[in-house]
């Protein structure tokens, strides 16, 4: 077992890049969904989901990873970053309309 140690903790070290490295993304969909809200841009563009989520396939079947995990790895990110999308979006409508109701 205690060979397993160092592993243990490189696997939770990566986990931390990990972590860190999605808030960067959800940081960067948050700006793309004022963009969007600013410009009354569908949150949702369905041909960018499938190149994101075909890209990252590609990729990882390059460096031999299993294409049915990253692809369903992905669709979760697509799904929770265009939910992020549309509850902007959604919040931003409701603020217009209340703007313009008390105008």
């Amino acid at each position: 077992m205690k060979e397993l140690t160092p592993l243990r903790k490189k696997i939770d070290a990566l986990d931390d890049q990990i972590i860190d490295l999605l808030g960067q993304r959800l940081g960067i969909i948050h700006e793309v969904s004022v963009i969007k809200a600013q410009q009354d841009i569908a949150p949702v563009l369905e041909d960018r989901v499938i190149q994101v989520r075909e890209r990252a396939v590609q990729r990882a079947v390059a460096l031999g990873y299993d294409a049915d995990f990253i692809r369903g790895l992905y669709q979760d990110l697509i799904d929770y970053s265009c939910h992020v999308e549309q509850s902007y979006k959604d919040k931003n409508n409701k603020a217009l309309h209340i703007q313009k109701d008390q105008a």
